[in-house]
């Protein structure tokens, strides 16, 4: 009667939730039944491989030019012409842009002036330096013969010293003035600007007709920038950070050519992080070649830091391996199925990333793991090639 009650209920069960979840409950329960009663039955299974494995770790970073020059001017005024477009490639020493040189003109047309004037002068004193000395000279000889006081030679001998005092400074003068003329000069040349290096301009902040003022800072015309060898600044996590070193391999991709492996190493690792939104990240820097000028600044790029690599070796997933931790840190342990059944081996590995793992011994390309807690497809497919029957058995 117990049983009958029972049975009773789980009918009223069924037609409570209904005949097709009632069904489907019983696919679940048929397929782990029927998996418990044949390890070769249903079972999920993954095969060893040949291949190649890299570990790797991943940052996200953007493109800069490795050499580039903010070009600006170092005297104020009206620029009058730019001579160059964005894109245009230029030649160091190439005349970039003018400023208007009239104020440094007519500067240096003053200092010349001033110049000649003080020349002018030095030439008088100098004339009148000679005749005191001649002065001093004979009354020294009538001062011997008697003929003059001493009050008289001693009057000739210090106009003699004030004489040749003037035309000391009036030298000093002519020398500070050459100094500005010089400095104005300069500054007059400053007008023209010219590109300090070989490079395309990448960017123009400054318009034609528009006035600079270089008193307070410099301000930028244009930048050069050096496109044949590019500056990846990728942004890591300070949990890798310690693992990049300067000179370590690293790839990466565009966003506008993901199937393009671009090559590089590892040229510096900041020390100093920038910190967004409560992340720490470290700028580490990695030069390419861009001869071919398809890389351009600002590009987001994805990196791939090569920390290990393995060509044409075993690889199995590491779903389908068990950890041995007391057998030190590469024993795992892998369902086998085979001919015979299910048999376990002891497997050693070598390099793995998140998904594969280099088998050094214990398993063989082409074996067929069974991958640990797996649930069977529905319609019985088990992976591997291995077909059977998936049904409840009612």
């Amino acid at each position: 009667m117990k049983q009958t009650g029972s049975r009773a209920g789980v009918l009223g069960g069924w037609r409570k939730v209904g005949l097709p979840a009632v069904l489907t409950a019983a696919v679940v329960a048929g397929a782990c039944h029927y998996i418990g009663q044949d390890d070769e039955a249903g079972l999920q299974t993954v095969t060893v491989t040949r291949g190649d494995l890299q570990k790797s770790i991943t940052a996200v970073g953007s493109i800069e030019p490795k050499d580039y020059v903010d070009v600006g001017t170092q005297v104020s005024g009206r620029v009058m012409k730019i001579h160059v477009d964005i894109g245009d490639r230029v030649a160091k020493g190439d005349l970039i842009a003018e400023i208007d040189p009239t104020v440094y003109e007519s500067t240096v047309r003053k200092d010349r002036a001033t110049l000649e004037n003080l020349k002018a002068q030095l030439e008088q004193q100098l004339a009148e330096s000679a005749l005191a000395a001649t002065q001093l000279k004979r009354n020294q000889e009538m001062r011997a013969a008697d003929a003059v006081s001493q009050t008289t030679v001693d009057e000739a001998d210090a106009q003699a010293k004030v004489a040749a005092a003037t035309v000391s400074a009036t030298r000093a003068q002519i020398r500070a003035s050459e100094a500005t003329l010089e400095g104005d000069l300069a500054n007059l040349g400053y007008t023209k600007i010219y590109a300090p290096l070989d490079g395309t301009v990448v960017s123009q902040t400054t318009l034609e007709g528009q006035t600079v003022n270089a008193s307070q800072s410099a301000p930028v015309i244009v930048q050069v920038a050096n496109m044949d060898v590019m500056t990846v600044w990728a942004q890591v996590a300070e949990a890798d950070v310690s693992r990049i070193t300067v000179g370590m391999p690293a790839h990466f991709t565009t966003l506008g050519m993901p199937d393009r492996k671009w090559e590089g190493k590892v040229r510096a690792v900041y020390p100093t992080p920038e910190v967004e939104n409560d992340v720490v990240l470290y700028n580490v820097l990695i030069d390419v070649d861009n001869r071919e000028g398809q890389l351009l600044p600002q590009m987001t790029v994805q990196v791939f830091f090569t920390l290990g690599e393995a060509k044409d070796v075993p690889l199995a997933p590491i779903n389908a391996l068990q950890a041995q931790h007391d057998a030190g840190g590469n024993a795992y342990k892998a369902k086998v199925l085979t001919d015979d059944g299910v048999i376990e081996r002891d497997v050693k590995i070598g390099l793995t990333n998140r998904s594969m793992a280099q088998v050094v011994s214990g398993l063989l390309p082409g074996d067929q793991l069974i991958v640990a807690n797996a649930v069977p497809p529905a319609g019985g497919a088990a992976q591997g090639g291995r077909m059977r029957q998936m049904g409840p058995r009612l």
